[in-house]
């Protein structure tokens, strides 16, 4: 009996220093190191997307629509969620999949 419980503390002794050993192994792989010249510029750079103009877009979109006010509303909100405004002022919404997606309450689609 004495002999057993020693044996599976020893397991349990064995299990958690590989368990140790491996996620020393994989913390290291996400460490900085310098780029060839020896900087660590652009390394540490996050990429954020350039945001678009939304008041010069919707307005550009909604130029030759009937209802301006309505058409700048919805595509002012559908800019902000999307930062995205098809080009031209109808149509062309596979180029902005996100604004083409967006529906009303319903089920109709919210921007023009």
């Amino acid at each position: 009996m004495k002999l057993l419980s020693m044996l599976l503390i020893a397991i349990f002794f064995i299990q958690a220093f590989l368990e140790v050993e491996v996620s020393s192994v994989s913390d290291s792989a996400h460490t900085l190191s310098p780029d060839a010249a020896g900087n660590f510029r652009g390394l540490l750079k996050k990429h954020h997307p350039k945001r678009i103009n939304c008041n010069y877009a919707y307005s550009r979109r909604c130029s030759k629509s009937s209802r301006k006010n309505v058409c700048h509303r919805a595509c002012k909100s559908c800019c902000a969620t999307c930062d995205c405004v098809p080009p031209g002022t109808f149509g062309n919404k596979d180029f902005c999949p996100c604004y083409a997606n967006l529906k009303t309450h319903g089920n109709k689609p919210k921007c023009p």
